[in-house]
């Protein structure tokens, strides 16, 4: 990428996904070690309440993002987050855990959709833009892939807790390479109604485009196979096989090479490939590989022993990884190609709410359901779900999906010209009357077609 901005935007997020990264493992072991062989519902507890913190306070965030300097937030936000991780080596009792998540992750809801809403204005470029989304595939895979692997090097020398100085070292190096570029002022969004439409915007565009629907399903489906893999591969790894926090970090590599070998590949296979066509394949591929886990824990197909379980619990890892690339890279391209410029915000604020909601769903099931009914169960159980969300993705989201659709608006709905949009513009071409305050055709119904975005003027997808 030659783009100066994006440039230092995106080193800011693989540093501070490192840092997270570390955060990750070392919560783990922290878990561990308040609660043994119970980590698992600790974990499964903290991680809900993390989702919590996200679906409440990214669309409250999204309703004023217009009138926030986006660089002032994103900022301060590392800088709350940086002093939380460096709270979190002084834990000596669970609830202390859950309360600091509860800070440290509403900063994060309130960085990252505001994050992510100004890549599209920085590379407005498909192309460019779709190259990025890989680049950030891989930055988050940076998380289950160089963390682990640096955390299983750094707990040869020293102790977990001291991997937190690494999470608060990326949040600080994050927050100083947001410091040194200019990021685009927010669109001013043409507001009508309260706090209620102003916060429920992005929601209400994302549930009313059918791809978006469908993107939610999607988002199920890796909810379901990934909490599995966050809450209990620490679990599985140590309490049943007898490991160490080295091998923990060896198997969450294999699941970050898996995302980040397909996040490679994803730039050009979507140049001939559907992204529908994408998602669907890995959302199959997450629902096949947690039940084959179920199956392997249910019937004693995995071995009791670390190192004859590796070469049947890596190739699995590694698949999961890879199929939860291949259903989440592609998600930006929909919300970008869903939502005017001004919009996006909302809607990145919208698609991290919700995804997040699936997760908060999955996490109890995944750690409770885990330390009560057995692991092997708790994978049958998400396993199901992530096919049923599968299968739910393919009717919310027609094969079709055509980019232009015709539709027709009611006279009533047209008396101004929608100089603010392009479409409009273009239906107009021809007018020769005076410059109106009323559509011409105002009386009558209009039949057009184009593009169609959820918005003022097109308030419900057509049939």
């Amino acid at each position: 990428m030659t783009n100066r901005t994006y440039r230092h935007l995106f080193a800011a997020q693989v540093i501070a996904l490192i840092g997270t990264g570390l955060l990750t493992v070392a919560l783990g072991l922290l878990a561990y070690d308040l609660a043994g062989a119970d980590a698992g519902a600790v974990l499964g507890t903290a991680l809900a309440i993390k989702m919590v913190a996200y679906v409440g306070v990214a669309p409250v965030v999204s309703a004023f993002a217009d009138r926030l300097p986006r660089r002032a937030l994103l900022v301060a936000m590392d800088l709350v987050r940086a002093a939380i991780a460096l709270s979190l080596p002084f834990v000596t009792e669970v609830w202390q855990i859950y309360v600091l998540i509860f800070v440290l992750q509403s900063a994060s809801a309130a960085f990252t959709p505001t994050f992510q809403a100004t890549i599209p204005e920085v590379l407005p470029d498909e192309a460019e833009y779709t190259r990025a989304l890989s680049l950030a595939r891989l930055a988050y895979d940076l998380e289950s892939l160089a963390s682990p692997t640096l955390a299983a090097l750094l707990l040869a020398v020293v102790s977990y807790h001291d991997l937190f100085v690494g999470t608060v070292v990326g949040f600080l190096g994050s927050a100083l390479l947001v410091r040194t570029v200019a990021l685009p002022s927010p669109k001013p969004v043409d507001h009508h109604g309260g706090i209620y439409e102003r916060t429920t915007r992005g929601i209400r565009i994302y549930l009313k485009t059918p791809r978006l629907r469908g993107l939610l399903a999607f988002n199920g489906a890796v909810a379901a196979a990934g909490a599995m893999v966050i809450v209990n591969t620490v679990v599985i790894v140590r309490a049943m096989l007898g490991g160490s926090e080295a091998d923990v970090a060896i198997v969450l590599a294999a699941y970050g090479a898996g995302s980040m070998t397909v996040a490679f590949v994803l730039p050009h296979l979507l140049e001939r490939v559907t992204d529908r066509a994408v998602m669907l394949s890995g959302s199959w591929l997450l629902a096949a590989g947690t039940l084959v886990m179920a199956v392997l824990l249910g019937t004693g197909g995995l071995p009791a022993r670390l190192t004859a379980a590796l070469p049947l619990l890596l190739p699995v890892w590694f698949v999961l990884g890879a199929a939860n690339s291949a259903v989440l890279t592609p998600s930006g391209r929909l919300l970008r190609r869903s939502a005017h410029a001004e919009d996006r915000p909302a809607m990145f604020a919208a698609q991290f709410a919700l995804s997040h909601a699936c997760w908060l769903v999955v996490y109890p099931l995944a750690g409770w359901g885990g330390a009560h009914a057995g692991v092997s169960a708790a994978f049958m159980v998400l396993g199901i779900l992530a096919a049923a969300a599968t299968v739910l993705a393919t009717g919310l989201w027609p094969s079709g999906d055509p980019v232009e659709v015709e539709h027709v608006h009611a006279g009533f709905c047209h008396e101004h010209l929608h100089v603010h949009d392009e479409h409009h513009q273009h239906v107009h071409e021809g007018w020769e009357g005076p410059e109106p305050h009323a559509h011409p055709h105002r009386h009558t119904p209009i039949r057009h077609k184009h593009a169609l975005i959820i918005d003022r003027h097109h308030v419900e997808w057509p049939l």
